[in-house]
């Protein structure tokens, strides 16, 4: 019996029990063939010269040692042909105990990198063999030393082609045949499972001189590791079954049936026509990660998720980034779920060569693709055939669900809180839902840590805090200042803005409960027109609607948005209202008549395209589900076409005496010293100005007396009324009433 059968296990019918014990044994042969290239080069070269040199250079006794398992014994047999021959048989029984013991270790399920490696790649066994020798050097230093040795070189400890091809061949037309395990196409260096490289100065040297290394996650992946390529994590990562919250009930429907499709189409399908890939669209937090997390589980497959606007900023090449995406995917058996598909698809097409490289990566390697984006364009305009699944913002039934269903999670909640309110106010996704809920939970536990109590005004700030941000870029946010009982209107006024407040109150309810979400498809939002002259309560009416609602107020420059460049404007728009629709605020459109006017008949082109960008803003106004007010000072100004879309229309007339007598003794503030001898009647009667103007003269006036130290007198108005009349244009009447100075 040779002396590595008496080192077998004396039970050959034991399969590999784990991945580590079989590639250990892949080394002993590998050390068993490495000492059989050594004793031929002993045999070649004859006795060593060199040693007198020992440590500086490398000898044969020491190379024997490693291989042996005696790196000290400086006493190795000297080379025969018995010694030879019985290396043979050693290489040829160790060889059969590994093929015999790594089938029995499949066949029962065990892990084994390897042969998993080889399956996934297509590789023979002598790319397989390749993969050890280049493995050995990353497991172990001394076969660093033995490759310098068989290379004459003490600075070559890596192996070269030549190297690994004279390890497993004797004869010159078996390496030339071997030699295509490292052309360009071939498996190993195809799929980058090994790189090449050349160190001559020219880096132009003959291929078998070339140095080999195992790429590093190959490495890893060999030695069991599920870690991804350290190069992908900034990007992306592995979501576990299980990991992440369970989808909702509203999307169950399209989980099951996206799972029997892939089961179906992976029957059906032939082979190279297996890939299957699913493109989800819609606002943030509407569980599209989610559900492909979800229909993964239910696969029994991992899923990658990796963001696209994070690879493309990365510093390494796209091209490469994705491609090594792919190659992860192959070795996980794992789907592709790529977000943020957006931002490789920009107006411009700029990224034409990394959706090429995307599609090139998923045709390799992915069998389930999953695109995630915000927008509804069809992938079939960039990729291939993709299945398109739009996300809607859920409709009110579906909203108060998730509303009940999170706030069951609140440990404490006030007896105010109503899950339809916030279903009705706030046009949100089940994911943001969850995010308010939890902002909620942080301002309660801010404001009492000892007594943590969620109220509906902590889920309203909440839900406010789920605004999109970039909105700000494209309007002024509007801190609300005024409160119900500061404006002062007409009855007829107040009960308008009052109806446009019960409007989004009882939004659930109608919508919801009484049917009219099928009756309406669009045109759900509340539009409102505020008409009438500069100053009387427009811009104030809005932020009042906004204190009473509890919703984030936007006033929109519209002299910013209109364009005299052709599609700018609606451009423009278009993010207005796409930005609104996802931050559930209140648009202000002030001074509106800078693009509401009467549409003119067509006499040029800007005509035609003036007209064009008023029809595309009635086309957005109808999509809109938001608050929506409009303002100007011209009401005949207005089209038809357009009002008649316009659920609430408001006329702010200029106050009449009564009014304004109202609005001076609601301007000044309770703590501020007010004369006796103010005459608020005779301010209302001979002041015919609007509150806007008003509310000037009362601060004017207020800043006169502070500088004099005294209280707000008649005199101090009658100044700063002449200032106000003079600002606008008009002309003030000297007649002063008998006040005392």
């Amino acid at each position: 019996m040779t002396r590595i059968a008496q080192q077998l296990h004396k039970d050959s019918q034991v399969g590999y029990t784990n991945n580590l014990e079989h590639i250990l044994d892949e080394l002993k042969r590998l050390d068993l063939l490495i000492h059989q290239r050594l004793l031929k080069k002993q045999e070649q070269e004859g006795a060593s010269a060199f040693d007198q040199f020992k440590g500086l250079v490398l000898l044969e006794d020491e190379m024997l040692g490693l291989v042996s398992g005696n790196p000290g014994d400086e006493n190795v047999d000297e080379p025969n042909e018995s010694a030879a021959q019985m290396l043979v048989q050693d290489i040829d029984q160790l060889e059969s105990w590994i093929a015999e013991r790594r089938a029995r270790g499949l066949e029962s399920g065990v892990d084994l990198w390897l042969p998993r490696l080889a399956e996934l790649f297509n590789l023979s066994r002598l790319d397989e063999e390749c993969l050890l020798v280049c493995l050995a050097a990353e497991m172990d230093p001394k076969y660093g030393k033995l490759y310098a040795y068989l290379h004459d070189d003490v600075t070559r400890k890596r192996p070269s082609v030549e190297l690994v091809l004279s390890l497993f061949f004797d004869t010159i037309e078996e390496k030339l045949a071997a030699r295509s395990a490292f052309d360009a196409q071939s498996p190993l260096i195809r799929y980058r499972l090994l790189q090449v490289t050349d160190s001559s100065p020219d880096r132009n040297s003959p291929l078998i001189s070339r140095s080999l290394k195992l790429d590093d996650r190959i490495v890893s992946f060999l030695l069991g590791s599920r870690r991804i390529d350290a190069r992908l994590q900034p990007a992306a990562c592995v979501i576990c079954s299980g990991s992440e919250t369970e989808p909702t009930m509203l999307i169950e429907g399209v989980r099951s049936r996206v799972v029997r499709f892939v089961k179906e189409h992976s029957h059906a399908a032939r082979p190279a026509d297996q890939s299957v890939g699913f493109y989800f669209s819609g606002p943030y937090g509407s569980e599209k990660r989610l559900l492909a997390s979800a229909i993964c589980h239910d696969l029994d497959i991992p899923l990658i998720a990796a963001d696209i606007s994070k690879m493309l900023a990365s510093e390494i090449p796209f091209g490469e980034m994705i491609w090594l995406l792919g190659r992860e995917a192959e070795l996980l058996s794992a789907a592709l779920s790529l977000e943020n598909f957006d931002s490789l698809v920009a107006d411009d097409d700029r990224y034409g060569f990394e959706l090429k490289a995307l599609e090139e990566t998923i045709r390799a390697f992915s069998k389930l693709t999953f695109l995630i984006g915000l927008r509804s364009r069809k992938p079939q305009d960039f990729l291939g055939n993709f299945i398109h699944i739009d996300f809607p913002v859920p409709d009110d039934k579906s909203r108060k669900r998730s509303w009940e269903i999170s706030l069951t999670e609140i440990a404490s909640l006030t007896s105010n809180v109503d899950a339809q309110a916030l279903a009705g106010k706030f046009r949100l996704t089940p994911g943001q839902i969850r995010d308010a809920v939890s902002a909620a939970e942080t301002l309660a536990r801010w404001r009492s840590p000892d007594d943590v109590r969620v109220t509906m005004g902590d889920l309203s700030a909440g839900c406010r805090a789920q605004a999109n941000p970039r909105l700000g870029t494209l309007a002024s946010k509007i801190e609300p200042r005024w409160e119900w009982d500061d404006i002062v209107l007409p009855a007829d006024q107040m009960a308008q803005l009052t109806e446009i407040c019960n409007q989004t109150r009882h939004r659930y309810a109608v919508y919801g409960e009484w049917g009219f979400d099928r009756k309406l498809p669009l045109g759900k939002g509340v539009t409102a027109l505020f008409t009438g002259p500069p100053g009387t309560g427009k811009s104030m009416a809005a932020e009042v609607i906004a204190n009473r609602l509890n919703l984030d107020l936007y006033k929109i420059d519209l002299s910013q948005v209109v364009s005299k460049y052709i599609g700018e404007t609606e451009k423009k728009l278009h993010q207005v209202f796409d930005e609104a629709q996802s931050s559930n605020s209140i648009l202000f459109f002030d001074e509106a008549d800078a693009l509401f006017g009467k549409r003119s008949e067509v006499k040029d082109a800007h005509d035609r395209y003036a007209n064009i960008e008023v029809g595309y803003l009635l086309q957005k106004m109808e999509e809109y589900d938001g608050i929506a007010i409009l303002a100007t000072n011209l009401h005949r100004n207005m089209d038809e076409a357009f009002t008649r879309r316009i659920r609430v229309i408001v006329d702010f007339p200029f106050p009449d005496e009564q009014h304004r007598r109202l609005i001076w003794k609601l301007t000044f503030p309770p703590e501020a010293p007010v004369s006796d001898e103010v005459d608020f009647n005779w301010l209302a009667r001979e002041i015919r100005l609007a509150g806007g103007n008003i509310k000037n003269i009362a601060l004017a006036a207020a800043f006169l007396a502070a500088d004099e130290g005294s209280a707000i007198r008649m005199s101090h108005l009658l100044q700063a009324a002449r200032r106000e009349f003079k600002k606008i244009g008009r002309i003030w009447n000297e007649e002063k009433p008998d006040v005392q100075e």
